[in-house]
């Protein structure tokens, strides 16, 4: 199987492409998930559509925004109610995690293999074939 993360950017525009994303999509979405990090100083969040594995091919998805948007473990913003909307819609229940930040590490290869091993271990990936 193929995991791959799919960056659509940082920014709250893009946060609205993956929920229609995800909306368009609803009987793949498998997971929605919230990480936690704080990145130069302010507590910051990335918000990811875990696909479920493609029938040919068995690629599965991860859609992501990268730590754009202020966490709403410090004000609750219109952007994660909309994700909680999208959760609401589709029956899934949001997983929370506290991860670093992308800035720890020199490559995002790397930062992206650090997340697979983390989604890994707490179970929400599965493990590689």
């Amino acid at each position: 199987m193929i995991q791959r993360f799919i960056e659509l950017g940082e920014g709250y525009s893009d946060l609205y492409e993956l929920l229609e994303l995800a909306r368009y999509n609803k009987e793949r979405v498998d997971q929605l998930l919230l990480l936690h990090t704080n990145k130069n100083d302010r507590n910051v969040c990335s918000f990811v559509v875990i696909m479920k594995p493609t029938s040919v091919g068995d690629f599965q998805a991860l859609y992501m925004t990268l730590e754009g948007i202020p966490s709403p473990k410090e004000k609750r913003t219109k952007r994660f109610e909309l994700f909680e909307q999208l959760a609401s819609q589709l029956n899934k229940n949001i997983i929370e995690l506290e991860v670093k930040p992308s800035t720890y590490y020199k490559e995002k290869e790397l930062y992206y293999q650090y997340l697979t091993g983390v989604l890994r271990l707490n179970h929400i990936l599965q493990p590689l074939k």
